[in-house]
């Protein structure tokens, strides 16, 4: 073949040129486009986890902050009708005391107090065990270890018969309203 033959037109060299490279680069960009796209999904997908991770904390935290309100709401309730006896008990105490004073003085050697005497046992008897039923314990135990939570030591005495550090003599009742101090037992005790 001849010079003349074998040279192609530039028209037609620059057309086929062209579409070769456009193929080229269609097939290089067609490579970017789906790693760009292959990133970008990869970003999305790592930005939803991380906002359903956030979620789920959220939940759970609210979850146990709910929880925890119920929970101290029942403690609260709880403590509430365990201890709404609290006042009306420790207006009772005065009551009990004198009570008490009244078959301290009272002539038991006389027959004709005998009634009286009894009436009052009985009453101070009946009005104990009602308090009892709902949670108020005598503090009025002798010869038993001193405990400041329910004892309150008026005085201190030498004794042979009981041991160092205990309660001797109870001087004032003390109460207790379910396990909680009302009022301290004034007591001696022994050095």
């Amino acid at each position: 073949m001849s010079n003349k033959e074998q040279k192609i037109p530039d028209e037609q060299v620059t057309g086929e040129t062209v579409r070769e490279h456009h193929d080229d680069i269609e097939a290089v960009s067609g490579v970017n486009a789906e790693e760009q796209r292959d990133d970008q999904i990869a970003t999305l997908q790592a930005q939803l986890e991380e906002v359903e991770q956030r979620e789920r904390d959220s939940l759970l935290r609210t979850k146990a902050e709910m929880e925890n309100l119920r929970r101290r709401t029942e403690l609260d309730i709880e403590k509430a009708h365990k201890f709404a006896l609290d006042k009306f008990a420790n207006e009772l105490l005065p009551v009990l005391d004198s009570l008490d004073r009244a078959l301290e003085v009272s002539d038991k050697n006389n027959p004709d107090m005998a009634p009286m005497i009894e009436g009052i046992e009985l009453t101070q008897k009946s009005m104990i065990d009602v308090m009892r039923k709902f949670g108020v314990e005598v503090v009025d135990s002798v010869n038993v270890p001193f405990n400041p939570d329910v004892h309150q030591a008026i005085a201190m005495v030498e004794s042979d018969d009981v041991a160092s550090n205990h309660v001797l003599m109870v001087m004032q009742k003390g109460y207790t309203l379910n396990g909680r101090t009302l009022r301290a037992a004034m007591v001696s005790v022994a050095k």
